[in-house]
């Protein structure tokens, strides 16, 4: 199935300004918010296409790769040689093929690539494999056959929210056994990593692994570029008294100042809650911030509350005029 196009998906123009791009991104994610689509698993799924929409789009570097036809939607290589598939599609040839398209290899968060010149002469000019297990390769021009490495192996790894926020160790099972692999700052849905001689066996050697992320939905996070965004439920007193609540975040439970006479939709900033940013290193790594909007709960038929409502002097007013309204 070919992979979707992003500016489709979140129903942008292909030279739409990044704040249009957001401005899309946050009105689908609302209505499609696993939390408001509890029966709904078609939602759910669109949630996670829109969100790898808006991680494409956001990402400077593969929306341009992809605007040139480098990468598809999905941030998979874009094969033009005629192989079939993209990365994990296998090349014709037996055991001795894999998932490289136009001759490289992609992996890592950064988008780095090296060129396999063997798979570009193989594929261009039809060096032929040998038998015996998959050890032949491609004929050189001294009569000499070159050892065919194992197959190139490719897998889809579901990282939760949480986990991809803090950078925590994922385990992956390959043929030689569990492995434990650590995510990239910056790590997003389309993200991959390259493990180099993590592939099938080969008389020339094993082949690679790509491990392809895909970051699964929270249900109550969002993910916005390198910030995390939630909506807190504060109760009427917390808002008109102020004081400190406690709040969830990606790391641990903080305790969080609300304003006195705080309204619904304010939104507070916890710096450096967010996701580690792209090419930071080290434990003292940027982080994006956690935004956290206040969601003011009103109890429903609360007659001590009415009462008190139809009696205060401060009820009249209209918080509307501004509007014209």
């Amino acid at each position: 199935m070919a992979a979707a196009d992003p500016y489709t998906t979140l129903g942008v123009a292909r030279g739409a300004a990044e704040a249009d791009i957001k401005k899309a991104y946050r009105k689908l994610a609302k209505e499609l918010h696993p939390d408001r689509n509890k029966d709904n698993p078609k939602a759910t799924e669109r949630f996670s296409k829109v969100t790898a929409a808006y991680d494409l789009l956001t990402d400077k570097d593969k929306r341009a790769r992809f605007d040139r036809g480098e990468i598809d939607g999905d941030g998979n290589p874009a094969s033009s040689f005629g192989f079939g598939g993209g990365a994990g599609g296998p090349r014709p040839g037996g055991p001795g093929g894999g998932f490289r398209s136009q001759g490289f290899e992609f992996g890592g968060a950064s988008g780095e690539s090296t060129a396999d010149m063997s798979d570009i002469f193989e594929g261009l000019f039809g060096g032929q494999r040998g038998g015996g297990g998959g050890s032949g390769g491609f004929a050189s021009g001294f009569g000499r056959r070159a050892a065919a490495k194992g197959a190139n192996l490719a897998y889809k790894l579901a990282v939760p929210f949480v986990d991809a926020a803090t950078l925590a160790p994922q385990r992956v099972q390959l043929p030689a056994g569990a492995l434990d692999i650590k995510l990239p700052a910056g790590v997003e849905t389309g993200t991959q990593m390259r493990l180099a001689g993590k592939g099938e066996p080969g008389a020339g050697g094993p082949g690679d692994a790509t491990v392809t992320i895909e970051v699964q939905p929270h249900r109550f996070f969002t993910r916005d570029g390198d910030d995390i965004r939630i909506d807190l439920p504060i109760t009427l007193a917390e808002a008109v008294r102020g004081g400190q609540v406690k709040v969830p975040t990606v790391d641990k439970p903080v305790m969080l100042t609300i304003p006195k006479g705080a309204s619904s939709g304010r939104t507070l900033r916890l710096k450096g809650k967010g996701f580690h940013k792209k090419g930071a290193k080290g434990d003292g790594a940027l982080r994006g911030d956690q935004l956290v909007t206040l969601m003011v709960q009103i109890p429903a038929d609360d007659a001590a509350l009415e009462q008190f409502v139809d009696g205060w002097a401060g009820a009249g007013g209209n918080p509307r005029a501004a509007m014209g309204v």
